[in-house]
């Protein structure tokens, strides 16, 4: 499987969506090492590249 590479806006936006759902009450798929802020945990699942968001981008 290909990375992907995302542009700081993509990031931006799944850390802020993912966030939002964790806040929501969406289960946390990385161990939380303490961190208690829907951020910091999104970040972390970005960062271990299992975050459960998919970018769709149109073909140029």
């Amino acid at each position: 499987m290909v990375k992907e590479k995302y542009t700081r806006f993509e990031r931006a936006r799944i850390v802020g969506a993912r966030a939002l759902q964790i806040a929501m009450g969406a289960p946390v798929l990385v161990d939380d090492d303490g961190r208690l802020d829907p951020l910091g945990v999104a970040i972390a699942e970005l960062k271990a590249e299992i975050i459960p968001i998919t970018v769709k981008r149109k073909k140029s």
